[in-house]
């Protein structure tokens, strides 16, 4: 690690009163929450919401290749 990105670690973690070590782990700690909530999110248009809420209010009836995927699922899971 250059020796300039060092001391400007070392600088912002004494501006938050801590060390080194937990300055970056808690850094680090924070950017991993943000990229799985990121991966785990599903964003939608206001149009696809309200279309996801309308087929879950008002289901379809199954069509045919869903009733033969559903013959095929034993009767208890």
């Amino acid at each position: 690690m250059p020796a300039a990105d060092k001391a400007k670690l070392v600088r912002a973690a004494a501006l938050r009163n801590t060390d080194l070590t937990n300055f970056v782990t808690q850094s680090a700690l924070r950017e991993a929450e943000a990229v799985i909530e990121e991966a785990e999110t599903i964003k939608v248009s206001k149009r696809d919401h309200l279309r996801i809420l309308e087929l879950l209010e008002n289901l379809p009836k199954p069509n045919a290749k869903l009733r033969a995927a559903m013959a095929g699922l034993p009767d208890r899971l």
